[in-house]
């Protein structure tokens, strides 16, 4: 079981850096569709990832086609958009022989219509007020990660960073 985030033509660099570290620090395949809306030695996706980046496992992907033709039965891809019906929470992400493959869209335009229609039933969304537009995107990445990761036991995430309280210095 391997859990991926997507992210179709990500426009802000530090986004996709924010990304990139809760990919290295959850053992998380990270795919970029491209085009990308910056270079990927932009200083300030750099500095969003931190030192992480060589943690990484990056994919990158000409196009939304060259991506989907790599996916295999083995896997399941989950579209993450604020016009389904379907909570991510009403998902499970357990069975052991499959890949996980979340997909978020471009920050200003989501996912292709026309995409999210050809695979409705795989559309997920996260639950929010009517207050704003949409979640930031590298929040939401976590939002959905986080939830894959808990019903999956955190695996290859050992306490190694837990720190006893009388570790702490005064």
């Amino acid at each position: 079981m391997t859990n991926h985030v997507v992210l179709y033509e990500p426009l802000m660099p530090a986004n996709t850096g924010n990304v990139a570290r809760t990919c290295a620090g959850t053992n998380t395949v990270l795919d970029l569709i491209e085009p990308l809306g910056f270079q990927l030695d932009d200083k300030r996706m750099k500095r969003a990832g931190l030192d992480y980046w060589k943690s990484v496992d990056l994919h990158l992907h000409e196009s939304l086609t060259s991506f989907m033709k790599t996916l295999t039965q083995q896997d399941e891809l989950y579209l993450i958009s604020k016009f389904s019906e379907k909570s991510y929470t009403d998902v499970h992400y357990t069975d052991p022989n499959k890949n996980y493959y979340f997909m978020f869209g471009k920050e200003t335009t989501g996912l292709p219509e026309t995409f999210m229609r050809q695979h409705y039933e795989q559309n997920l969304r996260i639950p929010m007020s009517d207050k704003i537009r949409a979640f930031n995107l590298a929040n939401s990445a976590v939002i959905v990660l986080f939830e894959a990761l808990r019903q999956q036991g955190f695996p290859n995430m050992e306490a190694s960073h837990h720190y006893p309280i009388d570790k702490l210095k005064d």
